[in-house]
């Protein structure tokens, strides 16, 4: 009789139920975005193979996979995977780090903001290609001058939504903590950056994606390995393959920058969460 009173509860029939609903969702949800992935290769496979695309143009998915698997052969995937990898994450944050600082100080101060503020909307108009001259003029044509280009592509979505968010805050907020007696310094560390942080990381996804993209420009000057320089080096060699593959990667680096930087955003706005209905 007593190991019956102490065996644990059954679970309820209907808790059991909405968990495999919840399964049934997920499944539906990870199966329609896939869908779209899988038949874009096989229209992707299905052109070059019937003809309608020569391939000369167009390299089947099937014979760019070869050609990676045919890189991390030789080694060589591995260089360049290394090589953009570098780059591209000294770029970022570098200038996550000058755009957050840059932006708090801006987003914070009027005065500042009313002399800087020309100045950083005539700099943002410009772009880093533009500025491949002065880069290689005054950097060179070594690995200064690549970040540098990473570096000013990547600045600026974080610059302006650090800004954005500073200036978004509650004033009540601010108000209210000065008012209990709170220092600025207080406030700043614990009211205004919190509420700000949202903004902040969105702006450091946003230049992830802007450091990716500069990546292959930036690559360009004089550079001997990354999987910007692979790309154009295949296309001036007419290795199709190869550089569908450089561009294949590339989307992958971007796809997985992106995945870690939002995991990271959802680990500091843990505190954001609301309650889930379907939970």
């Amino acid at each position: 009789m007593s190991a019956v009173l102490d065996a644990p509860p059954a679970p309820r029939p209907a808790s059991a139920l909405r968990r495999f609903a919840r399964q049934l969702r997920s499944a539906g949800r990870l199966a329609e975005r896939g869908l779209g992935i899988v038949l874009f290769l096989a229209l992707w496979e299905a052109l070059p193979r019937l003809g309608i695309v020569s391939e000369a143009y167009l390299s089947p998915p099937s014979a760019v996979l070869s050609s990676i698997v045919q890189l991390l052969d030789n080694g060589q995937l591995w260089k360049h995977v290394a090589a953009s990898l570098q780059r591209s994450l000294w770029g970022l944050v570098l200038a996550s780090s000058a755009g957050v600082v840059l932006g708090l100080l801006v987003g914070g101060f009027r005065r500042l903001a009313a002399i800087v503020d020309p100045l950083l909307q005539l700099f943002r108009q410009t772009s880093a290609f533009a500025l491949f001259p002065v880069f290689i003029l005054f950097l060179g044509i070594g690995e200064l001058s690549k970040v540098a280009i990473i570096f000013w592509a990547s600045f600026w979505p974080v610059l302006l939504s650090t800004v954005s968010g500073v200036k978004q805050v509650d004033r009540l907020l601010v108000n209210s903590a000065l008012s209990m007696g709170a220092s600025r310094r207080f406030v700043f560390f614990k009211v205004v950056l919190p509420a700000s942080l949202p903004s902040i990381l969105t702006g450091v996804r946003l230049a992830g994606a802007y450091s990716i993209t500069a990546l292959v420009a930036a690559e360009m000057i004089g550079a001997h390995s990354g999987l910007g320089f692979l790309t154009l080096n295949s296309q001036e060699t007419f290795q199709i393959p190869t550089m569908y593959a450089g561009i294949l990667l590339l989307a992958v680096l971007g796809l997985v920058l992106n995945y870690l930087l939002a995991s990271l955003e959802r680990r500091l706005l843990r505190w954001r969460r609301g309650l889930s209905l379907d939970e």
